[in-house]
């Protein structure tokens, strides 16, 4: 236990928890003391286990995330906070780091890349001088956020294959005047199914979209009124909007 790092994690639901303890195992260096859903019982278990890093949710049942935090950060300076939530508004993340947080990760989240990152989290130089690190959002995650906000589920097949989709219009966007010949094609085979199975799954996924009635979060996430009332987009246009809009944002770039 002395070698392993020892993780305390408070999140909303029993599924979020049993993620984190499978995710954080022995084997990869990890020691997870607690994972619970209750944030009284986070406070003590802080004080009982002292755990070298604590992984928190802002979105809490019953309780404000941020003021466990700080509560948690007075009975031990030394602790490492993660926040690791579905809230990931600027407001919240600066809001964290007033509250006491030293790294903030938007779910979903990569397994492998949490991982590292809370593995390095005694060495990083940036810690050494007291400053919050903040990585770089990946492409696939900042998608994926944008799916569950405009209403897409990830449990849904036109989930996968609509990333996979505006991934490779970010990587190359002529792709998207071949969507029949190369898109659908190049998605299909990369998941062992046929183009008009993919075609017609990202279709069912942008309609779930709009039968959930998210039309004002996509014109607020594109920055525009691109569609009203029952204004919808084809596969090819919903996946040029979003990889323009990660283009935009830089994250074409290496």
């Amino acid at each position: 236990m002395d070698n392993l790092i020892k993780l305390l994690a408070l999140q909303n639901s029993e599924e979020a928890c049993k993620e984190l303890e499978k995710t954080f195992c022995e084997k990869d260096g990890f020691a997870v003391v607690a994972a619970v859903t209750d944030a009284i019982s986070a406070i003590s278990l802080a004080a009982e286990k002292k755990p070298d890093v604590f992984v928190t949710e802002l979105v809490l049942k019953g309780y404000d995330g941020l003021s466990v935090i700080d509560r948690i950060k007075n009975m031990n300076k030394g602790i490492k906070v993660v926040v690791l939530s579905s809230l990931c508004s600027e407001d919240a993340v600066k809001r964290s780091v007033n509250a006491g947080a030293d790294y903030f990760v938007a779910k979903p989240f990569e397994e492998k890349t949490l991982k590292e990152l809370v593995k390095n989290i005694k060495t990083a130089t940036d810690m050494k001088s007291g400053q919050p690190i903040f990585r770089k959002v990946s492409l696939e995650e900042k998608i994926s956020k944008i799916f569950i906000n405009v209403g897409i589920p990830p449990h849904i097949k036109g989930y996968v294959f609509l990333r996979e989709g505006v991934k490779m219009a970010v990587e190359d966007p002529n792709v998207i005047n071949n969507i029949t010949k190369k898109l659908y094609p190049t998605i299909g085979k990369r998941y062992d199914t046929t183009p008009s199975k993919v075609e017609r799954a990202i279709r069912h996924a942008i309609e779930v979209a709009w039968n959930r009635g998210r039309i004002e979060n996509i014109n607020n996430i594109l920055g525009v009124r691109a569609y009203v009332g029952t204004d919808k987009p084809t596969n090819g246009e919903f996946i040029a909007l979003i990889a323009d809009k990660m283009l935009l944002e830089g994250m074409g770039e290496n």
